[in-house]
């Protein structure tokens, strides 16, 4: 039994594994070998990179139970930049003095257990050399499980505490073990990193890690021996790989990638010196980040006396600006802001002393100074603005920068809650909102770095809305709200709540915008706690009491906090009852645009939103224009993992026909984060008061004394409250609020009084104008920093990697101009006079513009700086100089400006790619190398491309065809090189065009270094060199240019002008010949008669040409010799006068081979198509020969016989197969036209001719110019060159036409354009464009005309193309290829079928006021679609015939727009029994007899008017009306069959037109068979009444301002039978009932009265006797009568118990109980009075 005992036990010893941790035994100095190093750079073979290396030698004992020392000696500090890994590392020995000095003394550190803890170190130490400590202790962490190999676990380093699996292979027969461990650097809990400028970039927590483009990991390798004494470390190897991907793409990354060795060399009983000096407790092995945010991503700077070097940058910034080196400056900028943040306070102070009264030097030093943001520059900002040392300006320009880039803490923090309370501030209102916004987004930046958010911070800004609320002060309301939003913290959640009447019934007084503001304000707090901000904004957008609009918005922040399924359905559910179609319309289309989202953060919301709008009514889609929508704009792409959203809130109120709020934001997604980029709203309410007629005294008047007792008879009436205009506008960049305005009712009445007119306005103007005369001159500089990001975290080096951002903008400009106007101005002139004036301007401006962008990857301290640098820039540059003159009253203008003397570039962007060294010691010395190796590229030189004489050959393109007038100059050459060797792959080109007449060549040059031929992605292209920029040269010619000149000359004497500038002889000679002679001197100088002799040419041989082509389709964007043209052409494109042209051999064989294409492609169709049938005789098809008859005129049209089978035919046809008819044609028989018009199928050619026979050709026969125009070049010796511009108008009631020529002023050149537009008739527009020689060259021409589309309106427009230069074909192909793919996206059909050639037709018909069917047919492909929404309706009527559309005087395009106007206008009508209300509602209503009913009244606070209505005694559809306008009441009745009129109770005669006398104009006249009432002051358009019928149209601005039967004019139609008490009715009698203006029983003839009922039965409520009151008055005959005819309505009821004393004879007030029952009860509608007891 002992036997078997003890073997258990050795058994058990045997599994048990020997300890590992690494052991130093006291007495004894381990002595290792330390080497390790950093890289930077692209992972392929053969690219730079730059790194560092440290090796050195380490001494390690242990000098108790856990203390350790650690010494350093003989460090050596390496440099590489070079090749990777041909170059070698470069010995850096000052550096290296540097790090030896700081390791000269032993380290102490705690090692128990293989767990390193606290480390110590000198007190002078560095901390660069501490955390190199670190890296170094860092190989030493070993967490060992004694009963696991394999294992996971949570292990703290260098980097933080990150998720770590160990591996352990144990050796127990060598007593040796290895063991490895490995570390995702991406999973750690408390991961060491620093993050400055990214507080306003969202991470997404909830992303997978696959998206992140920051990936790396850690790899550990131990050596162990052990024995019985415990384990020895005898060599460890980490290597470390960061993985940088900015474009997301798997092949495109860029490579950090660290390595260390440690190796056991010796062991001695040698102990290490102690410490000389006391040894400071530096933390753990956790990287401490201190000095690094110090230096900038800029090359390294020796500070040695800051203020001295900033005297010195400054002075050099001020220099190299006025020479216009703008790289130089912006780098000396960012070393200035380097230096702004070391200076002390003082030092700054005397720096200003220094400089303050130098303006140059001022704005560069307070530029500096604000984004330097460091807490004494902060200081001193908040000094200067305290003693107004700023003027207001500049206070308001560098306090948003300054609150933007300081950096957060609680120095910052207090000096800015001192901004708060500044009376200097306070003074400017501009700056009071600058500064509290500004300090709402210091506190939301501080916060983000911390778990909790210190209450005091936020006291400022809740004591301000506290202040804000007991004054009543919205502008200070809404300034606290926006500051808390800018905060984003939750502890402002029950501030913002006492906004908000859901929460806090006090808030119900305060204006909506106050209520919205604090709906907003929540936006940024739903990023911190969004489950608490999903339940307050759910509840505000369930809360229908509350404004539209603030419904809207909450709807807004409620997706914001991305709700789940069951949210959204609860939503969706509440708009199926929704009453305001506002809301429904709104949270509907914000839902669709979620649905078709493709952001992945936004996918599970996505989702909810797209089961969410399957529950809604399809009726949501069909809303119109009036109702409020969201509109939605964006793309992500998967493979770059980047994307943006777009998005338009547009919210409509009841009171506009328009939006009132407009919200639009731009949002960028990157990787797993997002960014709100910016946001702008606009707010308006009330405005349509500021274009109505002031000062009218309404309620001086007896209508507002009549309406406001009115009011006390309908039960529950309320008039609006007042609403003062208002326009309201915020900008946010990075999601925070930067700066809002409140244009209040005085602001802007006070603008409108100075633009419209002051006693004062004369004497401002002119001292404008004296200011101006006395000229302006300057030179204006705005440098600032526009971003600085920075990524830092550890390696396991110890040093940092940091990825940086970094870019500063440059504005200059300087500018000397002068101007003299002659006359002087007198004191009192009038406004005319100064467009008599004549004026001289002298002018020399030179704009420039540079922005510089460095980003960085690599290591950035403060003692040497190694990795990749990019610099990106872009420059604009120009100089405008130039002399004008202008002649008023002579109608000239001339303008004069030097040619191109030298080369100036305008345009430049720029980017490179370097591996850089820096280090502090070695500060001139900077290594710097490009990331591709330097190969053998030739030099391309820079004259343009001449082709060989091959390339001339007849046929090509060649010189002939370029225009003679640009021959001479304006030539194209294009150069293009690709060279790829050792270099890498290197690209140029180079496009210019050069006009010789005018000196000058612009040039585009594009540059490429890259070394995407190793892996094709965005990053690998990036790296190298890019350069693209456009150069202006001048262009070296025979004769000098001393000018050039633009002269415009308008009027009458334009014609005189071309004259005087071709023709050599005196002008007197010219003003005294006819107008025949000036006329043809006219046409010779351009070249007319060569125009039109070659058309009429043409046109003869027309329809041979057509006859020939008929039977070929060519290939779209082809390049035919001759092709047909329609009617609307002014001549056909015969290739030349004599009808030859280079390469038209070879015409037919082309144009066959393209038919062959188009016709095997259509007939692959499943369905032949109509649209590419021909409907002449040798190519029709056999359905148009069953249709039509087969007659044909003598243009090879056929034409169909009768209308109606123009019906027939179509019946059963696909849109695409519709055919167009012209509204202009003569009768019904004339030809049916298929949808794609050629000339072949359009109409007649003969018609076209003999129409344009009958009218003059060239305008110029009969007309004067109107406009005349010359460009040219004057030189010293020569004739000017140059270019000519002819206008010609011929305005006519119904035909309009004008025509543009475009010449050479020399005579010799025969290129020109011609431009020709004309208004046919009513229904047809047209236009051309040709260019070329005598404009026969090239054509483009349109048409645009209206008709029918199968039975529909229609409008059609088209487009041909006969011939047009290459460049467009291009450009057109690659339209074209797009075409279908966003057909596709837009949800539109699409059909490959072939059509006429060089022609497209879009045809629009519409189906109905608010949809219509577009039709595009192309030569191969046909894309449509049906019912599509149109944004505002158009009155039409389905299957209106052309014979109803307006008549030929009528222009039907001028119409069109007055149609969509008039329709906007809402309308009431009333016949017999039907009313239809302003909202577009139609009831049945049977009006009591003889009881007025109030139809429409204005129940703003004005009451302007009331129209009451009641129906005559003993008729069905007879009724009376009576309008209160002012102190008019006016009555319309008929008596004995005739229209009666009373005005304030007298008679008036019906046939002379009544008109008022008062502030408000009234007109009353007769139309057709009643009395039609304008009085447009008080917002009546039009009454018409003729006895049966009764129609209102109310002015656009009384929307939401009215009541009554007519409705509120608010699109709200699900709250039509709104009643006077507010309340809902529930049905269209118990609604019309409650209008009836009940009166004195015994004095009028109504008999009616509105009390309240009970119901008489036994009832039983929540299962006890009760007795139920109705909570809204019923109609009942008054006392003594009664009823002789009843109508059952429906009520509501209040129940209480049986027993209570609560009845009907208490007054009290029932239509404020709640509503417990609905009953059907019996409403009295006639009585009968015999028993009435009235007094004598």
């Amino acid at each position: 039994m002992k036997g078997l005992i003890l073997a258990l036990v050795l058994a058990l010893a045997g599994g048990q594994k020997q300890g590992l941790e690494p052991v130093f035994h006291t007495g004894k100095t381990y002595l290792y070998g330390y080497k390790s190093f950093i890289l930077h750079g692209l992972p392929d073979r053969g690219l730079a990179m730059a790194g560092v290396r440290l090796t050195c030698k380490l001494d390690i004992s242990r000098v108790s139970r856990s203390d350790h020392l650690l010494q350093i000696r003989s460090p050596k500090l390496e440099e590489y930049n070079g090749f990777w890994p041909t170059d070698p590392f470069t010995p850096s020995s000052r550096l290296t003095e540097t790090i030896a000095a700081c390791f000269s003394q032993a380290f102490k550190f705690e090692y128990t257990e293989g767990r390193v803890g606290s480390i110590f170190a000198p007190e002078d130490c560095p901390i660069l050399c501490t955390n190199l400590v670190r890296g170094i202790l860092n190989m030493m962490q070993i967490t060992i499980k004694k009963s696991q190999n394999v294992y996971e676990l949570q292990e703290a380093g260098i980097e933080g505490i990150c998720q770590t699996r160990y591996v352990i292979q144990d050796d127990s027969k060598n007593n040796r073990a290895t063991i490895s461990k490995s570390k995702d650097l991406t999973d750690c809990q408390e991961k060491a990193v620093k993050n400055m400028g990214m507080a306003y970039i969202r991470p997404c927590p909830t992303c997978p890690l696959k998206v992140r483009n920051i990936k790396g990991t850690v790899m550990f390798t131990y050596k162990m021996k052990y024995d019985d004494s415990g384990a020895l470390m005898t060599s460890a190897m980490s290597e470390q790989v960061y993985q940088i991907t900015p474009f997301n793409e798997p092949n495109g990354a860029a490579v950090m990638e660290a390595r260390q060795e440690l190796s056991l060399v010796d062991i001695k009983r040698t102990p290490i010196s102690a410490p000389k000096t006391q040894l400071q407790n530096q933390g753990s092995l956790r990287y401490h980040f201190s000095g690094e945010l110090l230096q900038m991503p800029i090359p390294l700077i020796r500070i040695k006396n800051p203020d001295l070097q900033l005297t010195e940058t400054l002075r050099q910034l001020v220099q190299n600006n006025e020479e216009g080196a703008a790289k130089d400056a912006s780098a000396k900028f960012l070393q200035m802001v380097q230096l702004f943040r070391i200076v002390t306070l003082d030092q700054i102070e005397s720096l200003w002393v220094q400089f303050a009264n130098d303006l140059p030097y001022r704005r560069w030093f307070l530029s500096a100074i604000c984004a330097a943001g460091a807490t004494d520059t902060f200081r001193f900002l908040k000094q200067k603005i305290h003693d107004e040392k700023l003027n207001i300006w500049e206070a308001a320009a560098t306090l948003p920068l300054a609150l933007h880039f300081v950096t957060p803490n609680k120095q910052t923090l207090e000096v800015a809650s001192t901004f708060l309370t500044c009376p200097q501030i306070q003074k400017a209102p501009m700056h009071q909102i600058i500064v509290y916004l500004g300090y709402g987004s210091m506190v939301n930046k501080y916060c983000a770095q911390t778990s909790l958010c210190p209450n005091e911070l936020l006291q400022p800004l809740h004591d301000l809305a506290t202040e804000a609320t007991s004054k009543g002060d919205a502008k200070d309301m809404a300034l606290a709200l926006k500051a808390i939003g800018n905060a984003g913290e939750p502890a402002s959640i029950k501030r913002i709540l006492k906004f908000l009447p859901t929460f806090s019934p006090a808030a119900a007084s305060l204006p909506n915008r106050i209520h919205a503001d604090a709906v907003l304000a929540l936006r940024k707090i739903a990023r911190k706690d969004p489950a608490k901000v999903r339940e307050i904004s759910l509840q505000v957008f369930m809360d229908s009491t509350l404004a539209p609009n603030v419904r809207m918005v909450a709807c807004v922040v409620l997706f914001e906090t991305k709700p789940a399924l069951p949210t959204v359905t609860a939503m969706a559910s509440s708009l199926l009852t929704e009453p305001s179609l506002q809301v429904a319309s709104f949270t509907y289309s914000h839902m669709k645009a979620l649905a078709v989202g493709r952001i992945p953060q936004l996918y599970n919301l996505s989702a909810a939103c797209n089961i969410a709008i399957k529950l809604l009514s399809p009726r949501l889609d069909r809303l119109s224009y009036r109702y409020s929508k969201v509109i939605h704009v964006g793309d992500y792409s998967s493979d770059y993992q980047a994307g943006a959203i777009w998005r338009v809130y547009l919210m409509n109120s009841p009171s506009t026909m328009f939006p009132s709020d407009i919200i639009t934001k731009v949002r960028g997604y990157y990787a797993n984060t997002a960014t709100d980029i910016i946001e702008v709203a606009l707010r308006s309410q009330s405005l349509t008061k500021l274009v109505r007629k002031q000062n009218i005294p309404f309620a001086e008047y007896d209508t507002y004394k009549t309406l406001k007792e009115l009011g006390k008879k309908l039960l529950g009436w309320k008039e609006l409250p007042p609403e003062d205009p208002l326009v309201s506008a915020y900008v946010k960049v990075l999601g925070q609020e930067i700066a809002f305005v409140d244009i209040d009712k005085d602001a802007i009445q006070q603008t409108m009084t100075s633009l419209t007119g002051s006693s004062n306005w004369q004497p401002m103007v002119k001292k404008v104008v004296e200011e101006v005369q006395r000229g302006i001159s300057g030179r204006w500089t705005l440098p600032a920093m526009v971003a600085e990001l920075r990524h830092i975290v550890p390696t396991v080096v110890g040093v940092p990697l940091e990825l940086s951002l970094c870019g500063a903008a440059l504005a200059q400009a300087a500018a000397a101009v002068d101007i003299q106007m002659s006359p002087p101005l007198p004191d009192n002139f009038r406004p005319s006079q100064l467009l008599e004036t004549n004026m001289d301007i002298h002018a020399d401006i030179k704009p420039k513009a540079y922005f510089h962008m460095i980003a960085m990857m690599g290591i950035n301290t403060r003692y040497f700086q190694s990795g990749l640098e990019f610099h990106a820039e872009f420059s604009a540059n120009t100089t405008m100089k130039f002399e004008a003159r202008i002649n008023n009253k002579e109608k000239n203008l001339k303008i004069e400006t030097p040619p191109c003397h030298q080369e100036v570039e305008l345009a430049a962007v720029r980017s490179e790619v370097y591996a850089i060294s820096r280090n502090m010691e070695e500060v001139d010395s900077e290594k710097k190398s490009q990331l591709l190796p330097k190969g053998e590229v030739p030099s391309l030189s820079d004259q343009p491309f001449q082709p060989s004489e091959r390339s001339s050959r007849p046929g090509s393109w060649k010189q002939s065809n370029i225009p003679s007038v640009i021959s001479k100059g304006y030539q194209q050459g294009s150069e293009e090189a690709h060279h790829h060797g050792v270099g890498g792959r290197f690209y140029t080109r180079i496009f210019c065009r050069k006009i010789e007449s005018l000196g000058c060549s612009a040039c585009l040059s594009l540059k490429s270094r890259n070394s995407a031929f190793l892996r094709n992605t965005c990053l690998h292209k990036l790296a190298g060199e890019l350069e693209a920029k456009i150069v202006l040269k001048p262009v070296h010619t025979g004769a000098d240019i001393d000018k050039i000149q633009l002269e415009i000359q308008a009027g009458s004497k334009a014609a005189s002008k071309i004259i005087d500038v071709a023709s050599s002889g005196s002008k007197e000679e010219d003003e005294t010949s006819p107008y025949k002679d000036i006329q043809a001197k006219l046409k010779k100088i351009l070249g007319i008669e060569n125009i039109f002799t070659v058309a009429n040419k043409t046109r003869r041989r027309h329809k041979r040409i057509h006859r020939e082509d008929k039977t070929a389709v060519t290939d779209l964007w082809a390049e035919p010799g001759t092709t047909p043209l329609s009617s609307s052409s002014s001549s056909s494109t015969a290739s030349s006068a004599d009808g030859k042209e280079p390469g038209n051999e070879h015409k037919k064989d082309e144009l066959r081979q393209s038919g062959k294409k188009c016709g095997s492609s259509s007939k692959s169709s499943s369905r032949s198509s109509s649209g590419s049938r021909r409907s002449s005789s040798s190519s029709g098809s056999s359905a148009s020969s069953k249709i039509c008859s087969s007659s044909e005129d003598h243009s090879g049209d056929r034409r169909c016989s009768a209308d109606s089978e123009y019906s027939n035919q179509q019946a059963n046809l696909p849109v695409y197969q519709f055919w167009f008819k012209p509204a202009d044609e003569q009768d019904p028989g004339m030809e049916v036209l298929n949808g794609s018009i050629s000339s072949s199928s359009s109409s007649a050619s003969d018609e076209g001719t003999s129409r344009a026979m009958s009218q003059p050709k060239f305008l110029g026969d009969s007309k004067p110019p109107i406009l005349a125009a010359v460009l040219r070049a004057i030189h010293r010796n020569e004739q000017p060159t140059g270019i000519q511009l002819v206008l010609y108008t011929d305005t006519q009631p119904m035909r309009s036409r004008i025509q543009m020529f475009v010449s050479s002023i020399t005579g010799s050149s025969r290129w020109k354009l011609c431009a020709d537009a004309s208004v046919i008739n009513s229904h047809k527009v047209s236009g051309s464009l040709k260019w070329g020689k005598d404009c026969r060259d090239y054509q483009i021409a349109t048409q645009i005309a209206t008709g029918q589309f199968a039975a529909y309106p229609a409008m059609q427009m088209k487009l041909e193309w006969p011939k047009v230069p290459s460049i467009v074909r291009t450009t057109a192909r690659w339209f074209y290829s797009l075409l279908p793919g966003a057909a596709y996206v837009l949800g539109y059909s699409q059909r490959q079928q072939c059509g006429p050639s060089h022609q497209a037709t879009f045809v629009m018909a519409l189906t109905s006021p608010r949809t219509c069917d577009v039709v595009l047919k192309l030569p191969e492909l046909t894309i449509y679609d049906r019912a599509i929404r149109l944004p505002l309706p158009f009155p039409s009527s389905p299957g209106t015939p052309i014979s109803t559309l307006p008549s030929p005087d009528q222009n039907v395009f001028s119409q069109a727009t007055l149609s969509i106007t008039e329709n906007l206008k809402a309308r009431c009508s009333v016949f017999q029994n039907t009313i239809t209300t302003f909202n577009g509602v139609e009831f049945n209503y049977s009006m009591p007899a003889n009881c007025y009913h109030v139809l429409v009244q204005d129940c703003s606070s004005e009451l302007k008017f009331l129209v009451m209505m009641k129906r005559l005694e003993g008729s069905a559809d007879l009724t009376a009306i009576n309008v209160r306008l002012a102190s008019h009441e006016v009555d319309m009745y008929v008596s004995n069959g005739l229209i009666q009129l009373k005005i304030n109770g007298v008679q008036a005669p019906t046939d002379v037109p009544y008109t008022s006398n008062s502030d408000a104009s009234m007109l009353i006249s007769s139309e057709k068979e009643g009395l039609s009432l304008k009085a447009p002051d008080y917002g009546i358009d039009k009454l018409y009444y003729d006895g049966h019928r009764l129609e209102i149209q109310i002015a656009f601005w009384m929307a939401g301002k009215t009541c009554g039967i007519c409705g509120k004019y608010d699109a709200e139609k699900e709250r039509e039978y709104q009643m006077p008490s507010g309340y809902l009715a529930k049905d269209a009698v118990s609604f019309g009932q409650s209008w009836i203006i009940s009166e004195d029983p015994c004095a009028g003839a109504c008999k009616l009265q509105r009390k309240f009922v009970k119901i008489e039965k036994p009832v039983a409520f929540e299962k006890k006797a009760a007795k139920c009151f109705s909570v809204e008055p019923v109609l009942h005959c008054v006392e003594g009568c009664s009823a002789t005819r009843t109508v059952p309505v429906s009520v509501g009821f209040h129940c209480v118990p049986a027993d209570s004393t609560l009845n009907l004879d208490r007054q009290i007030r029932l239509d404020q109980k709640s509503e417990d029952v609905v009953s059907t009860v019996s409403a009295h509608t006639a009585c009968s009075c015999q028993q009435q007891s009235c007094p004598a």
